[in-house]
């Protein structure tokens, strides 16, 4: 792939444990494309994985990395979990920090881009589960790759696939989407829901796993070159696979379905392939979730009129509406805390008000799921116990420490000169599921 001419790159990047993928695009308005290891071919994976010489400080990455395995150096692979473990590693008699060694694959895995000198303007990093252990470490290995970025951010799989969904056709998902990712441990299904009823338009993805065989999975660091399946072997994985289809197709209607990963190129699937074919549109590939999280950059880039007329709310986000009732200028109003949609890791707000008269405060909670269409929210009470005098001023902290656990601190600051703070603070969890 030869170099090419915009100064501009919008780039999403799927961090795996085993392999990852970049894809790219110039515009927020361009079509992304993923970036191959071979030209010509559609190799898009390259293992997440470091090499190093012995007694030098000479390292590989990716494809080479596995070549070089067998010689005089030490492979290191399962970078992102060992990252995440924050165990210190052991590499030629030299102690190295985990996330570093991350930062470096990821620095270096990024100089395959084919724009030379380009502004980076976006970059989306994906990878199967965010929590706030995961999103320490993505940051981390980020800052240490010392990246020039006009925007960084980072999403799930599952918004990922959502992001994907939101530039393609209306008519590929009218109806539920189903992503099918088959990878080692089994299958995990994805499926997109969109409840039209509501305003915006609420959008899940729920998950589940499914134990499956991985007899159909390449062999890993030979460029998934795939064995010949035996045709008995063959067809017990057709009937296999064909069982989870009609169980997934038969909750509700199902518009369009992907096949992800390798294993879904070999030539086992018959009746499957032929039953999710039936008024389907079925799509087969391993590259959806770096191109999603590039549409994702692209989205927070320049929203489209799709976007502002959706929220997604994964298992990683925020599904309810967080405020309160506030005087402001002589009139009560509605204040809003959090919002829905946010990743519930980084929601938070913090705020000083004051506290006219009684010892309690009031949130309003309202869940923006099937309750939402018809206004339902209930009133939550956080009684003040033991706070002195009539008027106070507090400072207030709200933040989550689980997708459905609110915690609210709530610190008394005192009245000015009529009452110095007791240093009292109430500490309380809400669940908001």
């Amino acid at each position: 792939m030869g170099i090419l001419s915009s100064d501009r790159l919008i780039v999403g990047y799927d961090l795996g444990n085993e392999y990852s993928q970049i894809s790219f695009a110039m515009s927020e308005s361009e079509e992304a494309q993923t970036l191959s290891q071979v030209a010509g071919a559609q190799i898009y994976n390259i293992p997440t994985a470091l090499y190093k010489r012995r007694g030098t400080n000479q390292w590989l990455y990716g494809r080479e990395a596995l070549k070089a395995d067998g010689g005089e150096g030490v492979l290191v692979e399962n970078l992102f979990s060992m990252a995440l473990n924050r165990e210190p590693v052991v590499i030629d008699g030299e102690s190295f920090d985990p996330v570093a060694l991350l930062a470096l694959f990821f620095r270096r895995s990024l100089g395959l881009l084919p724009q030379k000198g380009a502004r980076l303007t976006g970059l989306m990093v994906t990878c199967a589960v965010l929590n706030r252990e995961s999103v320490e470490v993505l940051s981390r290995m980020v800052e240490g790759a010392q990246l020039k970025a006009d925007r960084i951010a980072v999403q799930s799989y599952e918004e990922s696939f959502y992001s994907y969904m939101l530039r393609q056709p209306p008519e590929l998902w009218t109806d539920d989407t189903v992503v099918f990712c088959y990878q080692k441990g089994g299958i995990r299904l994805m499926r997109m829901e969109c409840n039209r009823r509501t305003t915006p338009i609420v959008t899940f993805v729920r998950g589940r796993d499914y134990e499956f065989p991985e007899d159909a999975l390449p062999a890993w660091g030979q460029d998934e070159v795939l064995g010949e399946i035996n045709p008995e072997r063959g067809q017990e994985l057709d009937e296999a696979f064909l069982k989870i289809a009609r169980e997934v197709c038969g909750e509700g209607n199902v518009g369009s379905v992907f096949l992800i990963g390798d294993g879904f190129g070999q030539e086992w699937m018959k009746e499957s392939l032929r039953f999710l074919c039936r008024g389907r549109r079925v799509f087969q590939g391993n590259n959806l979730f770096s191109k999603g999280a590039c549409c994702g950059i692209q989205e927070r880039l320049l929203p489209g009129e799709t976007g502002k007329a959706h929220v997604f709310l994964g298992n990683d986000k925020l599904k309810a509406n967080i405020g309160m009732r506030v005087f402001r200028q002589g009139e009560e109003s509605y204040y809003a805390l959090l919002d829905a949609g946010e990743n519930w890791y980084e929601a938070e707000q913090s705020m000083e008000l004051y506290l006219q008269e009684g010892h309690e405060l009031a949130l309003t909670i309202t869940p923006l799921a099937e309750s939402a269409a018809s206004g339902h929210s209930r009133l939550v009470r956080i009684i003040l116990e033991g706070l002195p005098g009539n008027a106070s001023r507090l400072a207030a902290r709200f933040f989550l420490k689980a997708e459905t656990r609110l915690s609210v601190e709530v610190r008394d600051l005192g009245f000015g000169e009529f009452r110095a703070s007791s240093g009292r603070v109430w500490r309380e969890e809400i669940d908001i599921g």
